[in-house]
């Protein structure tokens, strides 16, 4: 009987025994999960830690690139607007010699005509002057009027005071030595005049 308790003894020992070992291994398991979850929370806290550089890196870089696409664009801009200037100035340039070439035919004309009739040529050249005069009208030249006008320093330029012209007179244009013009409302010659005193 002692022997079969002993052999029963044994069996619930090594029973114990296996159940200990398997809860142990379950025990290591989970222990070498936990260390696997730390090694991997280390690993993403380095990361993390290298993320912020890296991001900043790859965004600098990104901003780098931004901003020479930016000043390329810029220069780009630059070059076509002072482009597009200059050929503005050079189709004003063709547009008022377009509209004055007619007036140079007309000359042309009188001065081939060999007429004798002084009357005829001053008929001519005042038919011309006129022609000449709505050219400029069209492109925006107008004269600036001095006549019986107050002088005023916007359009009209002293170059000498008459005295003894009466009260009536005074600050008023007296005489026109050079006519003045405007180009759309900006004076482009000021008129030269005399000025009573």
């Amino acid at each position: 009987m002692n022997t079969v308790d002993n052999e029963k003894t044994e069996n619930v020992d090594v029973e114990v025994n296996d159940t200990n070992e398997v809860e142990a291994s379950e025990n290591q398991e989970p222990k070498d999960e936990q260390q696997q979850e730390t090694a991997e929370n280390a690993e993403t806290a380095e990361t993390e830690q290298q993320d912020p550089l890296e991001a900043a890196k790859a965004e600098i870089e990104e901003l780098k690139k931004q901003a020479l696409y930016k000043q390329a664009e810029f220069e780009n801009f630059r070059k076509r607007t002072l482009k597009e200037k200059a050929d503005l100035i050079l189709a004003g340039g063709e547009k008022a010699i377009t509209a004055i070439l007619p007036v140079l035919d007309d000359f042309e004309r009188a001065l081939a005509d060999k007429s004798d009739d002084a009357n005829a040529i001053r008929e001519g050249m005042e038919l011309i002057f006129q022609k000449f005069q709505k050219t400029l009208e069209s492109l925006g030249v107008k004269k600036i009027e001095t006549e019986g006008a107050d002088f005023n320093v916007d359009y009209h330029e002293s170059i000498a005071l008459v005295p003894g012209m009466g009260e009536d007179k005074k600050g008023k244009v007296i005489d026109c030595v050079q006519t003045g013009y405007t180009l759309n409302d900006k004076v482009i010659r000021f008129a030269k005049v005399a000025v009573g005193q």
